[in-house]
């Protein structure tokens, strides 16, 4: 079925086509009534408009010449500049924006690749993370041809570190740490892995994504967030999701170094083009100026003390779901420190509460090892807060009176996979579910 759509030989009325792109998107995710945790960060509809204006001021401008858009370099720089020293890097820290947290993690682990080459001469690097890390770690070492090596994680879902000690090798450049990880919202033990790193002269990158701009304002409010940024001896570059907890348009990212000296592995530069001399900061060419000014501009439209204010109401959001749902009878995965948790039972079928949970119209992720649903809890949550834990109990109660649940649906399937043991049936299952995505 694939290609079978060609461009329409005449055009439709564009007002027409508004319409169309609402009826489609009525099937969608129901995000906007909170009814989703994961994939959008919603602050407020008057945030969201306020985002769409910004972007939209910037809309044709192009990120990647500077040199035509002045105004673009400038919030770029200051956008870094107030990234650096909210996580710890001061003045000496350097970055730039990427279009996001994959984007950030592979230009960290280009430049740790390239650093280590020129100055210690590695042709065959390895990277050490655990297996809770996010899977653009695989993808970096995938696509720069660096080794990846997983270690397991403890009890608590903390990066193992006699594994790591384990690990480590000649060849090792990078060790990288989450704060927290995305799966249980549990982080790494940064300072620890940080001192290993630097006794053996290596890298140590702290994924951030989730928590670069939201751990800062909990520790401010009082809570128990342990240090996880440049104050740390050690770290040498860092990742944070601006469109995440920072609230701004998509697609925005930071990606911080200790200095200006690690920051030039990031960039790629070439001199022999006869359209002239090409330098550019991130794997993409052409930068959407829109996220860019919508970065900028949030950043300052809030400042401090409206993400301290945006803060304290969200984690209370965040306590009533823990709470509601330990009542019930799940547990949290390991620690949680932030705004993302993972729980579950060991009297039901985490997967059968999915799939009771989804026919209640809710968009839940469903986890493995341990089997537990992740929620990512934003504004647009704390208006559900008494349906969702009323759902949840009735799923409970279900679950735990019919066992025999676990063969149907999505969590037959689930089961299915965690038994499977040639992991390259699994693989090919994904390769058939990508192709399907491109299905006419």
């Amino acid at each position: 079925m694939e290609n079978k759509i060609t461009l329409p030989k005449t055009g439709t009325d564009r007002n027409q086509m508004l319409k169309q792109l609402e009826e489609n998107r009525a099937g969608d995710s129901k995000w906007h009534e909170g009814r989703t945790f994961s994939l959008v960060y919603h602050e407020s509809d008057a945030h969201t408009e306020f985002l769409k204006k910004a972007y939209t001021t910037y809309f044709h401008e192009n990120g990647l010449n500077p040199g035509a858009f002045p105004s673009v370099r400038k919030y770029e720089a200051e956008v870094v500049s107030m990234a650096a020293h909210l996580l710890g890097g001061g003045e000496s820290a350097a970055g730039s924006m990427t279009s996001g947290g994959s984007e950030s993690v592979m230009m960290a682990v280009k430049a740790h690749r390239d650093w280590a080459f020129e100055t210690k001469g590695i042709k065959a690097p390895e990277m050490i993370f655990a297996n809770t890390a996010h899977p653009a770690f695989d993808k970096a070492a995938h696509y720069f041809g660096v080794k990846a090596v997983k270690v397991p994680v403890d009890e608590n879902q903390k990066m193992d570190l006699s594994a790591v000690k384990k690990a480590m090798t000649p060849n090792t450049i990078l060790i990288v740490g989450s704060a927290p990880q995305y799966p249980h919202g549990v982080m790494d033990s940064i300072i620890d892995l940080a001192a290993l790193a630097k006794n053996q002269g290596i890298g140590m990158h702290v994924d951030a994504c989730v928590g670069g701009f939201m751990l800062p304002f909990l520790r401010k409010l009082g809570r128990d967030i342990p240090p996880f940024d440049f104050s740390v001896d050690g770290v040498t570059s860092m990742s944070a999701d601006l469109h995440k907890y920072g609230f701004t348009a998509k697609g925005a990212s930071v990606i911080l170094f200790k200095n200006k000296d690690l920051r030039r592995f990031q960039f790629f530069i070439s001199k022999e083009w006869p359209g002239g001399l090409f330098a550019s900061p991130s794997v993409t060419g052409t930068r959407p100026a829109g996220s860019i000014a919508a970065a900028w501009a949030t950043l300052n439209a809030l400042g401090e003390e409206g993400y301290l204010e945006l803060y304290s109401k969200l984690m209370k959001t965040v306590d009533a779901y823990r709470l509601g749902i330990e009542t019930i009878g799940f547990k949290m995965v390991g620690n949680p420190v932030g705004t993302i948790f993972a729980y579950t039972s060991p009297d039901v079928n985490m997967h059968v509460i999915a799939d009771l949970m989804s026919v209640k119209g809710w968009f839940l992720d469903r986890q493995m090892n341990p089997d537990s649903i992740h929620l990512t809890i934003t504004p647009a949550n704390e208006p559900v807060i008494a349906e969702y834990l009323s759902d949840l109990k009735a799923a409970f109660d279900t679950a735990k009176a019919h066992p025999e649940l676990a063969g149907e649906g999505m969590a037959a399937m689930y089961g299915m996979v965690a038994k499977i043991p040639d992991p390259t049936m699994v693989n090919q299952f994904l390769y058939q579910y990508m192709d399907q995505r491109y299905e006419t």
